[in-house]
Formats: C-alpha cells, sequence, structure tokens
C-alpha cells in the first residue's frame, strides 16, 4: 500500500482530484518527469504482482519457507496497487476526455 501511495504521490501534481495526505509535489524540471514516474509505478505494480504470483505458487507447492501471512500480505498488496494504478488511469482518461472536449 505504500509503494501505491509513493507512486501515486509522484504522478498527484497532474492529477489534482488524487490526492494524498502528506505527499509532496515533486520538482518540476524536465518534460519527462510524468512519463518517468508513470513508468515507474507501473512497474512497481509489475514487480508486486510478480511476487504474489511468485509466493501463491511457493505456498501451494508447500514451501516451507513461504508462510500463508506472507503470501496474503503480497497478494493484498499487488491488488491495492492496481487498484490504485487504475484510478490513476481513470484520472488521466477523464483529463485527457476533458481537455479534448474544451472549444477551441
Amino acid at each position: 500500500m505504500l509503494a501505491a501511495m509513493d507512486a501515486i504521490s509522484k504522478i498527484q501534481p497532474a492529477l489534482p482530484g488524487l490526492a494524498v495526505p502528506g505527499a509532496q509535489a515533486p520538482a518540476r524540471g524536465a518534460g519527462g518527469e510524468f512519463s518517468g514516474a508513470l513508468a515507474r509505478a507501473i512497474e512497481s505494480v509489475d514487480a508486486a504482482q510478480k511476487r504474489a504470483e511468485t509466493l501463491t505458487r511457493e505456498f501451494q507447492l508447500e514451501n516451507p519457507e513461504v508462510g500463508l501471512e506472507e503470501t496474503m500480505v503480497a497478494v493484498q498488496k499487488a491488488s491495492i496497487e492496481f487498484q490504485a494504478l487504475v484510478q490513476a488511469r481513470n484520472k488521466i482518461v477523464a483529463a485527457y476526455q476533458e481537455i479534448m472536449n474544451m472549444p477551441v
């Protein structure tokens, strides 16, 4: 969940409706900052999902080093990060549609 909030806080300046309490806006600089933050957020979600999948597989194979609690936490974390990324995507699409509907 913390990774998801961190990922959202990195892209939050471009999404004013998606605020994370206590998050600070990154300094504005290079034009690729938004795309880089979005790419890092996607990579973070992908890594969390792969970890959850690996732990689930290992738990099903009865690996004694993998516990149910650890597996369930990883699955829930991946789910929350994915949901946060989907909400960020929805905000981006809504902003794009609003801009496209503006009269010129």
